[in-house]
């Protein structure tokens, strides 16, 4: 046995094992009580097919030499994911992805004689463009008769959210952020409109599932009751399945979507500027292996880091264009730009038992490269951020910086200021710089043809000389 690990904060609520982090690899205790059910899972041939079809995360036994408690039946070592990411992160289809992904497994587990035994939606992450099951530990032995455990958390991770998200407000995925156990039935019920009482799925499992857990609330349950046959639980799985399916979102109207529709970008500063970052990405020495694109809107830039093989986070804070981003994505097979929604000025924090089931955004961090394109005199134009916060909190989170400075007489910063004072007589290139240079060294600047703008390649002065080699 080995005593070296340490426990991930995260994983204490499963008694079946824990996820723990040895020398930099992330490993995962299988525990004694969940013995049956693991060879179960691996005898059946489920756990190979999942693999094989790319919705399962793959593992390999290392042996009970890297165990961490006497208690240890197997230790595996799963492939790692190269970002963690939370449902409140994702965009509406990346959650339904993820719903139906879950329906999917739950439908083949049955078929193995196997079931899920919970149905988080931090079970699932995006993995090469694509939604991937990663708890190994959710299967267990089906038992005829018993209803489906973890019916009550899907409908509180997936479809209630889902639903909230059709009908009310897509802004509303924030819930999940505060209701890191799903959101309450009983709320989702009370925030959507009498019409979705007339979806037969949301009628049944929400609507009255949140009367059924009123009801029976402080009531103890019959232990005589009626067993779930296997029809009536492939009913049930299949009336979310449909019911899922059928929740729809229009990603329009929320602000940024159409960005590059209406930019002031001319054709030849468009393509210059991508030129620029094309060429400054590939100065970075070592290159970049890892690459967070902020305000990436659609993803048009994004995609210059994910085409060299840098694996690359779109972030924007708009939901339609995180949505567009990723069904372009999906419709395109890509593989190397992942979407997710994140407002910069209240980014991600830890949250959960003692701020540490899941991670704050800076916690995932650094990236090896920040792309900051268009960004800086939105933060602090609209956001009354002075130049020093930005470039801090820049530093904080990338080794390296792409960014661009737009001048106050740029037409978009005029449309900032419109009908408000200018109180930012600060707000200049030189400024800009002596700001940004107490972070970061400026290796390159270059002005962007056809344009005012200026886009900069720094390193991060936190960073060690050996870790942060330039090309000269």
């Amino acid at each position: 046995m080995c005593s070296s690990g340490v426990k991930d904060p995260a994983s204490f609520r499963d008694p079946s094992g824990f996820v723990f982090s040895r020398d930099g690899e992330i490993y995962r205790q299988v525990n004694r009580r969940y013995g049956d059910d693991y060879e179960q899972l691996m005898q059946s041939g489920l756990y190979e097919r999942l693999v094989q079809d790319g919705l399962l995360i793959p593992h390999r036994e290392v042996g009970l030499q890297y165990a961490l408690t006497e208690d240890a039946y197997q230790v595996i070592r799963p492939e790692q994911a190269p970002f963690i990411s939370y449902p409140y992160e994702w965009c509406f289809s990346q959650l339904k992805d993820a719903a139906l992904l879950t329906l999917a497994i739950q439908e083949r587990a049955f078929d193995r004689g196997l079931s899920l035994k919970d149905c988080s939606a931090y079970n699932v992450l995006f993995v090469s463009g694509r939604p991937v099951f990663i708890d190994t530990l959710s299967f267990e032995r089906y038992r005829e008769g018993e209803p489906w455990i973890a019916y009550r958390q899907f409908c509180q991770h997936f479809l209630a959210p889902l639903a909230l998200m059709s009908y009310t407000d897509v802004r509303l995925r924030w819930l999940l952020r505060d209701y890191v156990d799903g959101v309450p039935l009983d709320l989702a019920s009370r925030l959507l409109p009498v019409k979705s009482r007339f979806n037969a799925g949301l009628l049944t499992h929400v609507h009255l599932h949140a009367r059924a857990q009123r009801r029976f609330a402080d009531e103890r349950v019959p232990s005589n009751r009626r067993g779930v046959g296997r029809t009536a639980f492939l009913g049930l799985v299949d009336s979310l399945k449909t019911t899922v399916r059928r929740l729809t979102w229009e990603p329009q109207g929320t602000g940024w979507h159409d960005y590059y529709e209406i930019t002031n970008y001319s054709d030849v500063a468009f393509e210059h500027k991508k030129h620029l970052v094309a060429w400054m990405l590939e100065e970075i020495d070592p290159f970049p292996e890892s690459a967070w694109d902020l305000g990436a809107n659609v993803g048009t830039f994004s995609r210059i880091a994910g085409d060299k093989g840098i694996p690359t986070l779109a972030f924007d804070n708009d939901p339609a264009a995180v949505e567009k981003n990723y069904l372009e994505i999906v419709r395109r097979g890509e593989t190397g730009v992942l979407p997710l929604l994140l407002d910069l000025t209240n980014p991600s924090p830890g949250v959960g038992w003692a701020n540490e089931e899941r991670a704050s955004l800076l916690e995932r961090g650094p990236a090896d490269v920040v792309l900051a394109l268009a960004l800086v005199h939105h933060l602090a134009i609209s956001n009354n951020l002075p130049f020093e916060k930005i470039a801090d909190f820049l530093s904080r989170i990338g080794r390296s910086l792409i960014v661009e400075f737009v001048p106050k007489d740029d037409s978009q910063v005029q449309k900032l200021l419109s009908g408000r004072d200018d109180i930012f007589e600060h707000y200049d290139r030189q400024n800009f710089e002596r700001a940004f240079g107490t972070f970061f060294e400026i290796r390159r600047r270059e002005a962007i043809e056809d344009s005012r703008r200026w886009l900069y390649l720094m390193a991060n002065l936190n960073v060690g000389k050996q870790e942060a080699r330039w090309l000269t």
